[in-house]
């Protein structure tokens, strides 16, 4: 390159001024290019070599670039890695660009290659195969706000799925938290409102222009038959389908038609609570330790992505939960059955990705094969269940949804190959008897390469060159090559060769007959790669015309697989079907922690099962007992068994009635989230006050070690509040643990509150861990002992002791740290008396800097004291 611009470049500049901060994939011949800081930061993140290119403007071009034909790895990196691409691809070929430099009157040696940007890579857009988990959703999302509601949309472009939904703004961090969104699509006016957004113009996110997306996409005339959406939720849609249509640069993925996701229908659960709880992913950040990954036994990829979608949102609806019970008691009750069935599913393609592949415009001949493959097997799932007797009723309802597809089955049976291939620019993936002119055709391109092997014969002969070779390449065709040492035979006038090339130690030639049969094949197979083509189009076509039914279809296998593999894990772990009332109880005998209880297993260890009562007149049980006795594991499991029982699945106990939930809530542990500018302790502090704010007496709330974050009298006063809000106020099902003795004096003034403790001995000074929950509050916290199990040096220990002896006779004359506790009111009591006017005198001391006072201000404020007090 010169010092000036280059043409090249000057299209490189306006293609990157298009990639709005996007990396940018330049294409050139086999290679995606990128160029300057691009260059930099892919060449840092793929750890590949960095170049340069020539200059641009004087200055030196740094490069890097990646091999199309393995684009995806690179992809997956750099998606990973948070960046977004834009792909520029050629989108003329040079013969077609000198053709146009002819026309434009430029020299057809200057003729550059148009490019454009094709399509937008994003962290939520992906549908490649390589660039998906097989186990996850991929979900995208798009967030307004109309008066005063905030909108979601979600899809997963991968399969189509659609949800709308609307909640009040305080609700928002719970929603998405639900949604696990990879990339969240916000108004350009919502900065800063939640991090890590995509901005879009605010203009995206019109109701009336939603509302019109979806008709037009869906090609109907009312939204009635998909739901009731409100303005809000249409104005998210919009905003999604316009950047669906930005980022595929017009061309729109598959999206199914939307669903209403209604709040009051599922069991609501906060961010805090589902972080506490590990559903989806552990502390660490990964599925390893998590719940999904102690009692995932799905066999295909979309039935792990169901199961994760039900512990998502588990359900408030007595009759859905019961159908999704029915379906599992049916297969758990029949092993064989449930064996042979979880055999037939293991052999699924991923049906639903294929699909919003080949809906997308990105399919394969393969997406084509999985899909008849998948369609064919679902045909066999059914007539598999079909003879089965007393099937349950969600079963009745998912067996129609997996037949329907026998004419498209049996055409892509006829038309395709046993094994298609992935790519299908060669060709080879149409079956031999499907297409008569195509088997033509093919017939030629192979005749004519006999013919070439045998002229390559012909030419040995007549030459006397054994080593001579006819060979092809994607810029020569075919030519002939020979040893350097024997190119003099061929370079003879009269030989009927003509010279073509010349390479370190070989020479390559031509031929009239070797000239025509290249004609031939080149012909003829580019006669048969236009004729597969158009091949593919058409089973394409009839693919997109049907994918409502072959969503419908994938949806089906997948509930039946997550059925199937909540009976496996029932079977394996001896789990019970929960008995689900409408009644405010929760009685569970012989509970036990999922994962915890997996993890130990592996070690050789046994769990230690726990029961939990909680009834009307028994409702707030206070635990206490030492650290790392199991309360924090006996709170979990608890609130664990009620998700898994209304998600729909059996759970990890004796015997379980649950009573139905609204609200989840699980404060067990906290962190600081300095990004927020929030220490431990106001974490705590603000996921309590949303309990307290938000629980009802339909909620199950497990709280631990309240008010340890800060000091002794201080946390004792919150914890001892908190427990009477509870009590008093929210009236919810409530597991609380703490380490406070003193709480257990509330045992005697709240009547729905009884006590209870993890047991532990001490034996010849060691510390002996039960994990057995007793009646009764705890004898003391065992902390010293604890210390000793950690490593603490005895000298500290023994220096603790002394210390603690010290500190218990003193509270022995005092009375202790809950002396006169006892006298207050309970917290309704004290909430009623909230209105009253305070004493203006303590009002006024309390607001005084007195170290900043001067002893003049000081004076006057105290003649100002006595005034006030005179006064009143």
């Amino acid at each position: 390159m010169s010092g000036k611009t280059t043409p090249m470049m000057e299209q490189y500049h306006a293609l990157k001024q298009q990639a709005e901060g996007c990396l940018l994939f330049y294409r050139m011949g086999d290679f995606f290019e990128l160029f300057f800081d691009d260059a930099k930061q892919a060449a840092s993140i793929l750890d590949i070599a960095l170049t340069a290119r020539g200059k641009d403007s004087g200055d030196p071009v740094p490069m890097c670039g990646v091999p199309v034909h393995a684009a995806e790895g690179y992809l997956a990196r750099l998606i990973k890695a948070g960046c977004r691409v834009a792909i520029a691809e050629q989108v003329e070929t040079p013969e077609q660009a000198k053709q146009r430099a002819k026309r434009e009157g430029t020299p057809s040696s200057k003729a550059l290659v148009k490019r454009d940007i094709v399509r937008f890579v994003t962290a939520g857009t992906l549908t490649e195969e390589a660039l998906l988990e097989p186990r996850r959703a991929n979900m995208l999302a798009a967030v307004c706000e109309v008066r005063g509601s905030i909108g979601i949309a979600s899809c997963d472009i991968s399969t189509g799925r659609m949800v709308l939904e609307s909640c009040d703004p305080g609700n928002l961090h719970a929603a998405l938290a639900r949604v696990g969104a990879s990339e969240i699509i916000t108004p350009d006016d919502w900065a800063g409102r939640l991090e890590d957004t995509i901005s879009r113009p605010k203009s995206d996110f019109g109701s009336d222009d939603g509302e019109r997306r979806l008709k037009t996409l869906h090609e109907v005339k009312t939204l009635d038959g998909f739901g009731d959406f409100d303005r809000a939720m249409l104005a998210a849609a919009g905003g999604l389908i316009s950047y669906l249509e930005h980022v595929g640069r017009g061309d729109l993925p598959l999206l199914l038609p939307p669903r209403v996701r209604a709040g009051e229908s599922q069991l609501s659960m906060d961010e805090a609570t589902r972080a506490s709880l590990e559903i989806l992913t552990s502390q660490q950040g990964g599925r390893q330790g998590s719940l999904i990954a102690a009692i995932d036994r799905c066999v295909t990829g979309a039935g792990a992505r169901q199961l994760a979608d039900d512990l998502s949102a588990p359900l408030c609806d007595m009759a859905a939960i019961s159908g999704r019970l029915a379906l599992v008691h049916y297969l758990h009750q029949d092993p064989l059955l449930r064996a042979d069935l979880r055999d037939v599913l293991r052999l699924l393609p991923d049906i639903g990705r294929a699909l919003g592949r080949v809906v997308a415009g990105r399919g394969s001949p393969r997406d084509l094969g999985q899909i008849r493959d998948g369609l064919a097997e679902a045909r066999r799932v059914r007539d598999f269940l079909s003879h089965k007797p007393d099937r349950p009723v969600l079963l009745e309802s998912l067996l129609p949804l997996m037949g329907g597809h026998g004419a498209l089955v049996d055409l892509m049976q006829r038309a395709l190959v046993a094994a298609p291939p992935t790519e299908r620019q060669n060709g080879g993936f149409i079956a031999e008897g499907y297409d008569a002119s195509l088997d033509e055709l093919r017939q030629v391109s192979g005749n004519a390469r006999r013919a070439i092997a045998a002229l390559e014969a012909r030419y040995r002969d007549d030459t006397g060159i054994a080593s001579l070779k006819i060979k092809h390449n994607g810029v020569l065709g075919y030519f002939i090559e020979v040893p350097a040492r024997h190119a003099d035979t061929l370079m003879a006038p009269d030989s009927g060769f003509t010279h073509r090339q010349t390479m370190k130690g070989a020479v390559r030639f031509n031929s009239l007959s070797l000239h025509e049969e290249a004609g031939r094949i080149s012909e003829a197979g580019g006669h048969a790669l236009a004729a597969e083509e158009e091949h593919f189009e058409m089973l394409a076509a009839q693919v997109v015309a049907a994918r409502q039914e072959i969503a419908a279809t994938a949806d089906a296998l997948s509930r039946i697989d997550v059925s199937a593999g909540q009976a496996e894990r029932a079977a394996e772990g001896d789990w019970c079907r929960p008995q689900i009332s409408e009644d405010t109880v929760l009685a569970i005998v012989g509970g036990r922690h999922p994962v915890v209880e997996a993890a130990l297993a592996q070690a050789g260890d046994r769990f230690v099962a726990n029961d939990c009562t909680l009834v009307p007149e028994d409702r707030l049980w206070l635990i206490g007992g030492p650290n790392m006795g199991g309360k924090s594991t006996f709170l979990r499991q608890n609130a664990l068994i009620v998700l898994l029982a209304q998600a729909g699945g059996y759970v990890p106990a004796e015997s379980a009635q649950i009573g139905l939930v609204d609200r989840l809530f699980s404060r067990v542990g906290a962190s600081d989230n300095l990004a927020r500018g929030r220490s431990t302790f106001m974490v705590e502090m603000v996921e309590t006050a949303a309990i307290l704010s938000q629980a009802t007496d339909r909620s199950f709330v497990i709280l631990d070690e309240v008010g340890r974050g800060t000091s002794t009298y201080d946390g004792l006063a919150l914890a001892w509040a908190v427990v009477e809000a509870v009590h008093e106020n929210n009236r919810c099902r409530c597991l609380f643990a703490t380490h406070y003795h003193e709480l257990s004096r509330l045992a005697d003034r709240c009547d729905a509150l009884s006590l209870h403790h993890v047991r532990a001995r001490e034996w010849k000074g060691d510390l002996v861990l039960l994990h057995e929950l007793a009646n009764g509050p705890a004898d003391r916290s065992y902390g010293l002992a604890v210390a000793r199990l950690a490593g603490i040096s005895k000298q500290v220990v023994a220096r603790a002791k002394s210390v603690l002896d010290k500190l218990e006779k003193g509270r022995a004359k005092t009375g202790g740290l809950a002396a006169g506790l006892g006298d207050l009111p309970l917290f309704a009591a004290v909430q009623a008396d909230d209105d009253e006017p305070g004493d203006p005198v303590r009002e006024k001391l309390s607001e005084l800097d007195i170290d900043a006072l001067s002893p003049r201000e000081a004076l006057e404020i105290l003649y100002e004291i006595k005034r006030a007090a005179e006064s009143t």
